[in-house]
């Protein structure tokens, strides 16, 4: 209860704070929600080109789109403190003092900023989810609505794990590297559409080594009511963003063995 009551102190402050410039926030919200939307209108022009991808049809990619939309704008609405940490935390020694405090490191990262901004991408793809659904004339009921919830929180654990990762390496390399962009900001482009379209060694790595596609793929299959083309077993589906959990487990992992190694670099 101690940690949901600073969290939620962390959330009040930095709300309060962005809100000191309302016009500020709206605008960067609104030019989120704007260059996010374009991505879904490219994705729409290529269908309304070509109809449909290998059998898969605007309604269904828009689908997949959405959930990891929703996914990977919660995580980045937390993450600011992770992404910046490198730089102005362990490079100018402030990580000293987190460590002072009685409270999860990771915790104080994650309170350090909550950004508003980044509810453009939330809406936007809430909006495309509500779309897809009509598109597809979807059928709403406590299991599918149970399994998207599911597979957001796989989402959101998989890419927070992602951004933890990034943190960690920082430990060695003093910054975080950029090369993980490709996995975070990457992995959301990657995941828009079915990796059934993708070569082999991609969906591996997208399944085995950057679950991805266990947090977007596998369960919306679970969700749409279809049967893996590339042979996955239908009982296993629904369970797949438990990966994404397993991940984050692997990344605090990663992330205490930094912090046993850290020498402060100093000021």
């Amino acid at each position: 209860m101690n940690t949901c009551r600073l969290l939620n102190r962390y959330f009040t402050l930095s709300i309060r704070s962005q809100l000191q410039y309302p016009a500020s926030t709206v605008m960067l919200t609104f030019g989120q929600l704007i260059s996010t939307s374009i991505e879904i209108i490219s994705i729409w022009a290529l269908f309304e080109r070509f109809g449909t991808l290998k059998g898969w049809s605007f309604g269904e990619v828009a689908f997949f789109y959405s959930l990891l939309g929703i996914s990977f704008s919660i995580a980045e609405f937390v993450s600011r403190g992770l992404e910046i940490f490198g730089t102005q935390f362990v490079r100018t020694g402030e990580f000293d003092r987190l460590l002072l405090r009685p409270r999860s490191a990771v915790l104080q990262l994650i309170g350090h900023e909550f950004r508003i901004s980044r509810f453009g991408r939330l809406l936007q793809a809430s909006l495309i989810l509500i779309v897809a659904s009509q598109s597809l004339q979807f059928n709403w009921t406590p299991y599918t609505i149970t399994l998207v919830l599911w597979t957001i929180a796989g989402g959101f654990a998989l890419f927070i794990a992602l951004f933890i990762f990034q943190s960690a390496l920082a430990f060695w390399t003093v910054e975080g590297l950029e090369a993980i962009n490709a996995f975070t900001y990457g992995g959301v482009y990657a995941g828009q559409f079915p990796i059934s379209l993708y070569e082999h060694w991609l969906r591996m790595f997208l399944t085995f080594v950057v679950p991805l596609a266990c947090v977007a793929y596998y369960p919306v299959l679970a969700i749409l009511g279809r049967s893996d083309p590339l042979g996955a077993p239908d009982w296993l589906l629904p369970f797949t963003p438990l990966a994404g959990f397993i991940f984050l487990a692997l990344a605090l992992t990663i992330w205490r063995h930094g912090i046993s190694k850290y020498t402060s670099t100093g000021s």
